[in-house]
């Protein structure tokens, strides 16, 4: 008789990627993701295998989150310029408001692991590609609207948004100046004419 399991794995799983995404995945230890998921190391092993297995789950499910996300963000504005703009400004007053300032779990995975595994170089480089879909299909959208020039290359000023955003995520864990980074959003933004 199979044994039903006697808790919820969508919260664990949520629990475990706050974990890693917290402290990344070196750092975690299997006691940290015991207490913090609420079950012991066997239920671990048996719903989701070892802690990379667990790791992979945990990020495939924030790049899910993600991307959905972002996707409703730069939807909720019929102005694709503003739509954008209030994309950078959130993000930027998120990690500036946020404590401890976690940054992007896909984005601190590509930075920890990607170098140094294959999967997870896949894994992080598939988001970047999904996420400059999302932004190319803003841009496209914002063309045919005749807001944004419609001779822009909207794949090439998709994947210059998303490096902007790696870039802006990565340096705003140091804590820079605001103002630097305020700066350096409207030159960014200044690519949508």
């Amino acid at each position: 008789m199979v044994r039903l399991r006697e808790f919820d794995e969508h919260k664990a799983l949520e629990a475990a990627m706050h974990v890693f995404w917290e402290k990344g995945y070196e750092a975690t230890s299997l006691s940290d993701l015991t207490s913090t998921m609420g079950i012991q190391r066997p239920s671990i092993y048996a719903a989701f295998g070892n802690k990379k297995e667990l790791f992979e789950a945990a990020l495939r499910k924030y790049t899910q989150s993600h991307a959905s996300s972002v996707r409703a963000q730069l939807q909720k504005n019929p102005s694709v310029k503003d739509a954008i703009r209030s994309y950078f400004e959130n993000l930027v007053a998120q990690e500036y408001e946020e404590a401890p300032n976690r940054g992007c779990f896909c984005i601190n995975t590509m930075v920890e692991l990607s170098p140094h595994d294959a999967k997870f170089e896949i894994l992080t480089r598939e988001h970047q590609m999904y996420l400059s879909a999302i932004f190319q299909e803003t841009i496209e959208r914002g063309q045919q609207s005749g807001e944004l020039d419609p001779a822009a290359n909207a794949t090439a000023l998709a994947q210059t948004l998303v490096v902007s955003l790696i870039g802006l995520t990565v340096l705003m864990k140091s804590r820079p100046n605001r103002a630097f980074i305020d700066n350096s959003v409207e030159s960014i933004l200044t690519l949508l004419h």
